[in-house]
């Protein structure tokens, strides 16, 4: 996963209509493929502790799970193969299992890379915390993702600022404190967008994030 988060280092351009959503987009590709990573992880380990009712969709989830991890084949991950019922399916038929939980999760990052932004609000809102404490965030910062895309940036950042602060960690903190920053940036709030900045750079100073977030705090305080 090192590769995936490895991200453009050189300085900013400044701040203009539409930078937001050009930097949000990079940073989009990056936090869905850990999710598709994280789930296949997170079901490898919950498999053992399943009740059967809830095994039988962790069985069926499998297939999905597989069809997801390959671009052309992500529709049938959705609706299904005829053989195999989809993420959507799964969701609905086993509602409040543990497999249900992780299809919405799938289906909102899936749902996202299809341009399906309030499909991917409705997928994600359903999701329960699991305690994990990189798979949370990510879901929830996918929230903000999904809001970003639909030009709601107050619902963006509450659910980045919430995510930045769940579970604080190097990994997931500063990546969803620099989507929040950037979220700041596109309502003119230069003073919290300011303060994102230098939380990544005082709080996670050995996060890929925190190599290039000088330029960034220097585009902020020239706004300001």
């Amino acid at each position: 996963m090192s590769d995936n988060q490895k991200r453009h280092t050189a300085a900013p351009a400044p701040a203009r209509k539409g930078s937001f959503i050009l930097e949000n987009q990079k940073s989009l590709v990056f936090i869905i493929g850990g999710i598709v990573v994280l789930v296949l992880l997170y079901i490898g380990y919950q498999r053992f502790y399943l009740a059967p009712r809830a095994e039988t969709a962790a069985d069926q989830l499998f297939k999905a799970e597989t069809y997801a991890t390959v671009d052309s084949l992500q529709q049938r991950a959705i609706d299904g193969d005829g053989s195999y019922p989809g993420f959507k399916e799964i969701a609905d038929e086993y509602e409040n299992t543990k497999s249900a939980n992780i299809a919405n999760a799938y289906l909102g990052g899936l749902y996202l890379r299809q341009g399906k932004y309030q499909e991917a609000v409705n997928a994600l809102e359903k999701y329960s915390n699991t305690g994990s404490i990189v798979l949370d965030p990510l879901v929830i910062g996918l929230l903000g993702d999904a809001y970003s895309e639909l030009k709601d940036y107050k619902k963006a950042a509450s659910y980045y600022k919430k995510a930045s602060e769940k579970n604080p960690n190097n990994f997931t903190s500063p990546l969803l404190l620099k989507k929040l920053g950037l979220v700041y940036e596109a309502q003119n709030d230069f003073k919290q967008a300011l303060e994102a900045y230098k939380r990544i750079q005082s709080d996670y100073p050995e996060s890929q994030e925190a190599t290039s977030i000088e330029s960034y705090i220097a585009r902020a305080e020239a706004r300001l």
